[in-house]
């Protein structure tokens, strides 16, 4: 049997900036885009990062956000269909709002506790996405956050076990964790607390 790996394809940051929701004004970092080269990776996440609200993206549990490019093209049809795409044009990388915008396993093969060890640092899967109304402002439509956690295409933050580098090209091997709870598991039963 093969050790599944992880590929990155975009290593990407952003600032917090103001995004208007409705009638108000919120603070968001969810505008992430592509850096070249190498770039630090701290306890707390990526050099040059920020992120608006640390309750819910940040700290050392959720020090940077992965998500898999295969589901991109799930979400340029989810627009495509609900008119908000105008050309159908293709999302750029860090459009959901992640750091890492990955080639490998999706959410159902992806475990609490997994280990991917990249050449310069070693990251930790600790918790799935839960998208909120910042993510509906982005996608372009109310129900965005809901078709997340319907789909299970959410995503998974990783806690930083060793510090170092990281770039775009590099690959990790996956070491499994006690693989008790996969991705996809976690997200069905928070959204399962959400929906009661």
């Amino acid at each position: 049997m093969t050790t599944p790996t992880v590929a990155v394809r975009h290593v990407n940051i952003g600032l917090a900036r103001r995004l208007k929701v409705g009638e108000r004004s919120v603070l968001t970092a969810i505008g992430k885009a592509p850096i070249a080269g190498p770039v630090a990776v701290g306890p707390l996440g990526l050099a040059g990062d920020e992120q608006a609200d640390p309750s819910v993206h940040g700290g050392l549990g959720k020090a940077i956000y992965a998500y898999p490019a295969a589901h991109y093209a799930f979400w340029q049809a989810q627009r495509r269909e609900r008119g908000v795409s105008l050309f159908d044009e293709t999302l750029p990388p860090g459009f959901m709002g992640e750091n890492l915008t990955i080639d490998g396993p999706l959410e159902a093969d992806v475990f609490v506790g997994d280990e991917w060890h990249f050449p310069h640092c070693v990251l930790r899967v600790s918790a799935p996405r839960e998208p909120c109304f910042k993510f509906n402002a982005v996608m372009g439509f109310a129900q965005a956050g809901r078709t997340m956690a319907l789909a299970g295409c959410c995503g998974y933050y990783l806690a930083v076990d060793q510090p170092g580098t990281i770039a775009a090209g590099e690959t990790a091997t996956l070491v499994p964790g006690q693989r008790g709870l996969s991705i996809a598991q976690a997200l069905a039963g928070k959204w399962a607390k959400h929906s009661r």
